[in-house]
């Protein structure tokens, strides 16, 4: 199980706004944003459901590779919502809503590239 995943973004401002409202509808709040323990002190925020920040993005600049991170969604809506959001606040589509067979038989994803180009995810394993 993972506690949380962190990573580097180029504009703060830019991310922090974007992930507010892409990741909205799968339940996902700004919980909690500091000022790093740094010479420097750039700035992270949490995002998370129930109090508790599990992906954070952090002020120190962009990294030089994408990553790939991926969220549970509750239903398949809610995946449909999620991408439909995040290309609002100015995702590129990386993958529309629909059914990745390949991984397995009930695995529906939608994809989009965040303002760094990081791979971000919604995903529901259910049935329907």
């Amino acid at each position: 199980m993972i506690d949380h995943i962190g990573f580097p973004v180029s504009d703060y401002a830019r991310a922090k706004a974007f992930y507010l409202k892409a990741l909205a509808p799968l339940g996902y709040a700004l919980v909690m944003e500091v000022e790093q323990e740094t010479e420097k002190g750039f700035p992270a925020a949490g995002f998370g459901t129930g109090g508790k920040p599990d992906f954070w993005i952090g002020g120190e600049g962009a990294l030089d590779r994408p990553v790939h991170i991926a969220i549970v969604a509750k239903d398949r809506p809610t995946v449909d919502a999620f991408y439909e959001a995040a290309l609002a606040a100015g995702a590129k589509d990386n993958g529309a809503p629909g059914i990745r067979a390949h991984y397995h038989p009930n695995y529906y994803g939608a994809f989009v590239l965040d303002p760094d180009g990081h791979n971000i995810e919604a995903v529901c394993h259910a049935s329907v």
